[in-house]
Parts: C-alpha cells; sequence; structure tokens
C-alpha cells in the first residue's frame, strides 16, 4: 500500500518542515506491517526522519527530499557511543535514519539533498589555485550525515540520486545484506568530509552501477571502533561496475580499523581525476586482508595544499595509483599499527602522478601482495610537482620524497609486473626504491 507524504499535510514548498507529516506516513506503513511511503514530484523540506522495518522510501520523477542543517532539526544518533578516531565526526546528527531495523528500502528517481552547498565557502587558502578543501561555516564537525543506517538487515538503495552532501552521504554501519544499485552521489569536488558509500563493519554488501563524485573518499569500507565493539568483521564487500571520482581515495579501506576488513572485490571500475586510486590502511591494530582489485582504468593526480599558519593541509594523496600503508598514528592508541596481507590488483591500467605505494613498518610489515597486468603512465596532469610523499594521518605525515615508479618499505613477498611509461620529469626518476623490505621483484617494462 502506498502512503503518499501530501496526503498527510507535506507541502511542496521547500520551506516548510514536513517531519512531521512524512514521519507519520512512515509509522503508519511501519504499523500497517509495510508499505510504500511516496515523496510526490516538487521540493519538500524535513528535519530527521527515522525508517522503520518493511518500509521503502520512494521518491518520484522530480521529488526532493531536502535535509534541513538545523541542530534541532537532527537525530544525535552518536550520543551512546564515545570515539576519538580522527576526522569520524559523529557529533553533527543525521537526516535519514534507522537502526535495529530489517527490510528497508530508499528507491526511485528523484533526489535526496543535504544542502552542503549552503555549508562551504572558498577561503582561496591554497593561494589561487582553488582546488583544496573548502572551508566550513560554523563548527568543522558539526554537519549533519545525509544517511546513518545501523544495524539493518535486508538493505537497499536504489536508482536515486544524492546531491549536496554536508558530511557523510550514505553511512551503513553494522549492517547485513546490503544492496546499492545505480545510485548517483554528486557532491561537491571541493567539500571535505562528503564521502560517498561508506560500508563501516558491515557484512554481505553489493554495490553496483552507481555514479560517485565526491570531494572526500567515493567509497570507504571501514571498521570504526565503536561500530567494531557491538558488530565485529567487516566482511564479504562486492563493488562493481562505477565511476569513481573523488579529491581523496577512489575506494579508500580503513583508515578506521577497530576490528578486521577481509573478503573485498572492486573491478570492472573507472577511477576520474582522484588524488589516489585504492588506498589500504591500517592505524588502530586489526588485520585487512583478502582485498582484491582487478580491471580498473583511470587517472589518478594531486591537487594544491592548503596553507594555515604556514603549515601544508589538504586533501590525502599526491596521485598514487595503488597506496598501502600500515603506520602509527601521530597519537597512537595502539601498540603496532596492524597488518595489511594477501592483496591482489591486476589489469590496471592508470596515468598518475605518483607511484605505487606499499609501507608498513618493522613492527607491521605488509605481506603478500600481488600486482600484474599493470599499465601505468606517469605523467604530470595537473598543477603541482611532483615531490611529496603523503602518509596522514600518521607519524610520518607529509614530506618530501624522491618518486619512482614502486616504493616498498616494510614489505615481505611483494610482486610487481606489467608495463611502464613515464614521461615529462619523470624518466630520470627511480625504478623502484625498497628499504628494510624482503622477497621484493618489480619486473616492469619501459614502453
Amino acid at each position: 500500500m502506498d502512503y503518499v507524504i501530501t496526503d498527510f499535510g507535506a507541502v511542496a514548498d521547500g520551506v516548510t518542515n514536513n517531519r512531521e507529516a512524512i514521519q507519520t506516513a512512515v509509522d503508519k506503513a511501519h504499523e500497517a506491517g509495510g508499505g510504500r511511503v511516496v515523496v510526490p514530484t516538487g521540493r519538500f523540506l524535513s528535519g530527521a526522519i527515522v525508517l522503520k522495518s518493511h518500509v521503502t522510501l520512494h521518491l518520484a520523477t522530480g521529488a526532493w527530499l531536502i535535509s534541513s542543517l538545523k541542530s534541532e532539526d537532527g537525530i544525535d544518533f552518536a550520543a551512546e557511543f564515545d570515539d576519538d578516531t580522527e576526522n569520524a565526526g559523529w557529533e553533527g546528527g543525521c537526516f535519514l535514519f534507522a537502526r535495529h531495523a530489517e527490510d528497508i528500502a530508499i528507491e526511485g528517481h528523484g533526489t535526496i539533498y543535504g544542502q552542503g552547498d549552503k555549508v562551504f565557502y572558498d577561503d582561496d587558502s591554497d593561494n589561487g589555485f582553488h582546488e583544496s578543501p573548502l572551508a566550513v561555516k560554523g563548527a568543522l564537525w558539526g554537519r549533519p550525515r545525509t544517511t546513518y543506517f545501523e544495524d539493518v538487515t535486508d538493505l537497499t538503495v536504489s536508482g536515486i540520486t544524492f546531491r549536496d552532501a554536508a558530511f557523510w552521504t550514505l553511512h551503513m554501519a553494522g549492517c547485513n545484506r546490503v544492496r546499492v544499485d545505480g545510485i548517483r552521489i554528486l557532491n561537491d569536488q571541493r567539500a571535505p568530509n562528503n564521502d560517498g558509500i561508506d560500508p563501516d563493519t558491515c557484512k554481505d554488501v553489493v554495490i553496483t552501477n552507481c555514479i560517485v563524485s565526491t570531494g572526500d573518499d567515493a567509497i570507504v569500507v571501514k571498521n570504526t571502533p565503536p561500530m567494531a565493539a557491538r558488530y565485529g568483521a567487516c566482511e564479504n564487500v562486492v563493488i562493481s561496475n562505477c565511476v569513481l571520482a573523488s579529491r581523496d581515495s577512489a575506494l579508500k579501506i580503513g583508515t578506521e580499523t577497530g576490528g578486521a576488513i577481509r573478503n573485498v572485490i572492486l573491478s570492472d571500475c573507472v577511477f576520474r581525476d582522484c588524488s589516489r586510486g585504492v588506498g589500504i590502511w591500517v592505524r588502530d591494530g586489526a588485520t585487512i586482508e583478502d582485498i582484491h582489485v582487478h580491471h580498473v582504468s583511470g587517472a589518478t593526480r594531486q591537487y594544491a595544499d592548503a596553507y594555515h599558519d604556514g603549515r601544508r593541509g589538504g586533501w590525502w594523496g599526491k596521485g598514487e595509483p595503488i597506496f598501502l600503508s600500515a603506520t602509527p598514528r601521530a597519537r597512537p592508541t595502539v601498540p603496532h599499527p596492524g597488518v595489511i596481507r594477501n592483496v591482489t590488483f591486476d589489469h590496471i591500467s592508470m596515468t598518475s602522478e605518483s607511484c605505487v605505494f606499499i609501507a608498513g613498518e618493522d613492527e607491521s610489515p605488509i605481506e603478500n601482495v600481488r600486482i600484474t597486468e599493470l599499465d601505468l603512465t606517469m605523467r604530470r596532469q595537473g598543477t603541482q610537482p611532483a615531490k611529496w610523499f603523503d602518509e596522514q594521518p600518521s607519524a610520518r605525515g607529509l614530506y618530501e620524497h624522491e618518486i619512482p615508479a614502486v616504493y616498498v618499505r616494510a614489505g615481505r613477498d611483494v610482486e610487481v609486473s606489467g608495463t611502464l611509461r613515464r614521461e615529462d620529469g619523470y624518466a630520470g626518476r627511480p625504478l623502484a626504491l625498497t628499504e628494510r623490505s624482503e622477497r621484493v621483484r618489480v619486473d616492469l617494462r619501459e614502453r
């Protein structure tokens, strides 16, 4: 049965807060044992909405569901737990919310609009390049997520468009049997912390046929400490047939690793002008293992950093097509960063401004990495010189370094093979640099 929100008093003027009307429609559908809540054509502003079991939120063609940015209109979903992990930003609340539920869907051809364009502005902190992260009006972490779904089983998000998230867009925490299919996420490419899709401590997730354009990471598979404590490992995630554009990573695995992350596959995707292609981090003492990436093409480049009090800061990444890192945080909370092992890449065709970067520490070596059928072109594409290694967020941070084609530190059983073309100023640089590593083989045929 359909529950059309205008039948419950919703007004499509883009100004009236329709939270009560929409929530009443959701509650009625839930009480009836299930149903479809329909947002018809028009612009409907609302405060936070609690979705419930067996309810589908359907956005018709031309429908806009608009998130209020007022703190009093949000849901403080994180009030019951603490987490001091850098950049987690739990305190901003959320717009669409569900917890401990099942069989929830968001579908249709309409738009969910986070009003992030009202939050960000250009303070010209990168001296005229206009590439670094935008500044934020008000408190840095006081921005609402567009969604937060925790412990939802059988969650489906399909067809819709998300626009201008003020913080993370689609955050799923501790969810099981998740399908994200055919959605578009169109966020400001200079806005900080507006991640696209974040499966956090989820199990059995399929993400396919999506177009994601963000400032922050396009897709992040993570295991935040409070969610790890509740739900354990993040595992069994399949990502395919997507176009991913980001000023950070196209696919990030980590940085938050309160528990294990395993069995992640990404295939048949295009990375468009990202700061990094695939980035894998451990920082919090866990294990990331059995990660497999194949048949990817695109480009990675670096963007101008911001300068505050004489210090550099900005997007994480300087154009690395592949980045693996196991290094302590600047303020470590665990004895050692963790473990990355059993990782494969094949049929990767990328134009990049930095190297394949694989760097652990003596107490946390990176083990059993195989990169085959790599077709790498190193070419300057942007406005910045290629002279930086970027290990943020870690004790090593950002520092000047010679840029080879492949860099390995504290690696064990690492193989890189394929073809390499070096243009502009890259031709005279080292092919490979290794430090404190065992059984590393680099076989790149220059073309």
